[in-house]
């Protein structure tokens, strides 16, 4: 059984062996047992969780397949431009359902500059919700990626920045849950504090990487609660393709 080891005092790359998931489980298993649990959990407000590294772009485009599949609503906020409907069609197939059916379910708005992001979500995105026949899960990927820009000057870009995180946190709070993914490439060493701030943002932290053995998903902050007591867990779904995941 998995046990994590406490929240991670350093940041991201300082993470306790004990707290690497085993390479044997399936994309599921770590979706539905350990990434999904109390943000299901209609007591609690969801877990602003976030999944970087070389794998973000392409988990992101496999993640919101297997949840709309799942009839969960899904909004894609993509920043990275890495989002592949082709993935989300592999996912359908896999499981004998028409892609078409399932892309439906996944909303998608694209942002290529830092403005973009601030407007798409912090404007764009309530309204998208208030459209929304179900609370649908948000997937952010690459929010600080649009930021690598070399002109904007710092002070351009911290407000930007926080004014996006004020509108998360706001929708957070109202129980919107809250995927983010991050690539971990990223053009300026300038803006390593973005990457801070949304480490400290996050609720719970994954690191994925891509090893001969497969995916490596390591824990590097814990939610406040237990990972083994979260529940409900999610039905079991069939295989996902064999693929390898590129980012």
């Amino acid at each position: 059984m998995f046990r994590s080891s406490g929240r991670s005092s350093a940041f991201l790359e300082n993470a306790d062996r004990r707290s690497i998931l085993p390479l044997g489980l399936s994309f599921e298993e770590i979706l539905s047992e350990f990434i999904l649990p109390s943000s299901l959990k209609e007591e609690t407000l969801p877990v602003r969780t976030l999944l970087w590294g070389d794998e973000a772009g392409a988990l992101a485009s496999w993640v919101a397949g297997w949840m709309a599949l799942k009839g969960f609503g899904v909004i894609v906020l993509d920043g990275a431009n890495r989002f592949d409907p082709y993935k989300v069609s592999l996912v359908a197939r896999k499981a004998a359902v028409p892609p078409d059916r399932v892309l439906k379910g996944i909303r998608v708005a694209r942002a290529f500059t830092s403005y973009q992001m601030e407007t798409l979500i912090v404007e764009r995105l309530p309204q998208l919700l208030e459209k929304a026949f179900q609370k649908p899960w948000v997937i952010l990927l690459g929010a600080i990626t649009p930021f690598g820009d070399e002109d904007l000057s710092d002070r351009e870009v911290g407000p930007l920045f926080e004014r996006i995180l004020k509108k998360m946190e706001e929708l957070s709070l109202k129980g919107i849950p809250l995927l983010l993914f991050q690539p971990s490439i990223f053009p300026s060493a300038r803006r390593e504090y973005l990457m801070k701030k949304l480490f400290s943002f996050s609720e719970e932290v994954w690191k994925v990487t891509l090893e001969s053995g497969g995916l490596k998903w390591v824990l590097q902050k814990e939610r406040a609660q237990s990972l083994e007591t979260a529940k409900p867990r999610l039905p079991s779904l069939k295989p996902l393709p064999t693929e390898r995941v590129h980012g």
